[in-house]
């Protein structure tokens, strides 16, 4: 409704103004690329300020997670070993005491609990997957300067 009438408005003025169809309608049609870039421009700028909110988050839990006290954790996984698609051994450490596991969907059962615990050195401990070594690579930090 609000555009009929801003529609019938507009032509009564040209129709009084003497200027005829041609000038509107050039305008027109160049005033919507504007538009349209405008619209363009304000899309890629919300896109980054998105993309920014999710770096500067990230960034900012980066920080709050390093002012927790250091690495408390009683039950530590020691090594992990993929014995089938689905299926994996894992070695864990609670305390002073290793349990050998097996893991696989659904069921976790003890395998062994070691006598002797194994020492494992820390070039052997288990790697950080591809995926999280090339963010931390991009990000500027070497996994390997964080032990």
């Amino acid at each position: 409704m609000k555009r009929a009438l801003m529609g019938m408005l507009a032509c009564a003025w040209m129709l009084a103004s003497g200027t005829g169809w041609a000038a509107p309608v050039q305008t027109a049609a160049a005033s919507t690329p504007a538009g349209l870039g405008g619209q363009v421009l304000q899309l890629v700028l919300g896109l980054l300020l998105v993309v920014g909110l999710i770096f500067f988050l990230a960034w900012l839990l980066r920080r709050v997670q390093g002012v927790a006290p250091g690495n408390n954790q009683l039950i530590e996984v020691i090594s992990s070993r993929a014995i089938g698609p689905r299926d994996r051994l894992l070695l864990v450490q609670i305390g002073k005491e290793q349990i050998l596991l097996g893991h696989s969907p659904g069921d976790i059962k003890t395998l062994h609990v070691l006598a002797e615990p194994v020492a494992v050195a820390p070039a052997n401990r288990p790697a950080t997957p591809e995926f999280a070594q090339q963010l931390l690579r991009l990000m500027g930090k070497d996994h390997k300067d964080k032990s």
